[in-house]
């Protein structure tokens, strides 16, 4: 596997990729990689002639100072990682190398159409202004055919497929196509997740009470209305000591409004287990 750190070799690597007539699987990720991570990726290689994974630690997406100081990075692990599972380039690069001074402290202007206002967005303001900046610039450097994303990060997912979707009528990043994966989990079911890193060994076993709950809840939903699932669950989820939930949304699963029922609608959620925010989801 080849480790590029700048911009214009990976401009030459993909240049010779398409001289080829490759096609190309693209990750974008923010290292500190685990299984959730490898599966993107293996599906990648499998489904594509040649896997760009970028590991990069974006500070545009990042509202709160001290949450990017203490994102995990390994690139040594990263690295060993993704040559193990077939990878044929990662991408590495400083955030110096990926924006300008100008670009780190201007805020990236997108319209969401609304996609921004709720959930993550919300709570944490111009969080998807920096997502759709990172990603859009991978697509215009990378060139894919595929690229693939995680559904833990559901909102993001729903985001990426809008800013692809409209620029699919300026033809801007081709016929491009938006793959989304599943969750992975630990057998527990705690969501993989980079920021689990951070959780001791007794909060990685509280933490495993998100998704226990989550579970539950789908039964609930086969006779209860949404209301009252969405006030079960926060109300268990904050009876467990150490747990607490900034939010829990019952949405519609394309628009990301409140579902009025659940014949569309996933769960979102986000609560802190000690320090760490954690996000999960369901669908129902």
């Amino acid at each position: 596997m080849q480790i590029i750190e700048t911009k214009a070799e990976l401009l030459r690597q993909v240049e010779a990729c398409k001289r080829q007539h490759k096609s190309i699987g693209l990750v974008p990720t923010m290292g500190a990689l685990h299984e959730g991570h490898a599966s993107l990726v293996r599906r990648a290689v499998s489904e594509n002639d040649v896997c760009f994974v970028s590991v990069f630690v974006n500070p545009t997406q990042f509202n709160n100072k001290e949450d990017l100081a203490k994102y995990p990075r390994n690139l040594v692990r990263d690295a060993e990682l993704l040559d193990s599972i077939g990878a044929q380039f990662m991408f590495a690069p400083t955030p110096e190398e990926m924006y300008s001074a100008e670009e780190m402290n201007t805020t990236f202007a997108y319209d969401f159409d609304g996609l921004d206002k709720v959930m993550e967005g919300k709570m944490r303001p111009g969080h998807f202004n920096g997502v759709v900046q990172v990603v859009s610039r991978l697509f215009y450097l990378v060139q894919p055919d595929r690229a693939y994303f995680g559904e833990k990060d559901y909102q993001q997912l729903a985001i990426i497929h809008h800013m692809v979707e409209r620029s699919a009528l300026k033809g801007t990043f081709g016929d491009l196509q938006i793959v989304g994966c599943p969750i992975v989990r630990q057998a527990d079911g705690l969501a993989l997740s980079s920021r689990n890193e951070r959780l001791s060994e007794e909060e990685k076993k509280i933490a495993t009470n998100i998704y226990r709950v989550l579970s539950q809840s789908v039964k609930s939903a086969k006779s209860a209305s949404v209301e009252t699932v969405q006030r079960e669950v926060v109300g268990a989820i904050n009876a467990i000591d150490g747990l607490e939930v900034e939010y829990y949304e019952i949405v519609d699963q394309s628009a990301l409004l409140p579902a009025k029922d659940f014949s569309h609608a996933i769960g979102c959620i986000t609560v802190y287990c000690g320090p760490v925010r954690l996000i999960d989801n369901i669908k129902y």
